[in-house]
């Protein structure tokens, strides 16, 4: 087992420990657990910024890196159980990856002067 799979398999696991079984059955249930988990993340990236000294204004603050390493693997938990919430198995997130990875490139190499959805739409 890869190690995408095992981050996927055990955050299932832990999911199913605390009654949350994805994905949800209904569009409705699928709906509430998007929302959940992004304002999950929401919350863990406003941790994250609290790890860096952003208050320019103030001299206390230090960059408190390891913190920072923990809120990005809490941001993770939550962007797993998102894309479980979605359906999506860790080779899917995987070649999703690789699809849009490619788009990146070739918006780069185009100089990317004009948005255009539609180059996505094959992800």
């Amino acid at each position: 087992m890869d190690k995408l799979e095992e981050i996927f398999r055990m955050q299932n696991a832990l999911n199913s420990r605390i009654g949350v079984n994805l994905p949800p059955p209904t569009d409705e249930e699928k709906a509430k657990w998007i929302l959940n988990y992004t304002r999950a993340m929401q919350q863990e990236t406003a941790e994250l910024i609290d790890s860096v000294p952003w208050k320019w204004w103030a001299k206390y603050q230090k960059f408190d890196e390891q913190n920072a390493k923990v809120e990005v693997v809490d941001l993770f938990h939550f962007l797993v159980s998102l894309a479980q919430t979605l359906g999506m198995t860790a080779d899917d997130v995987y070649q999703a990856y690789l699809k849009k990875n490619q788009v990146n490139h070739q918006r780069q190499d185009s100089g990317y002067v004009k948005k255009d959805e539609a180059d996505s739409k094959h992800i």
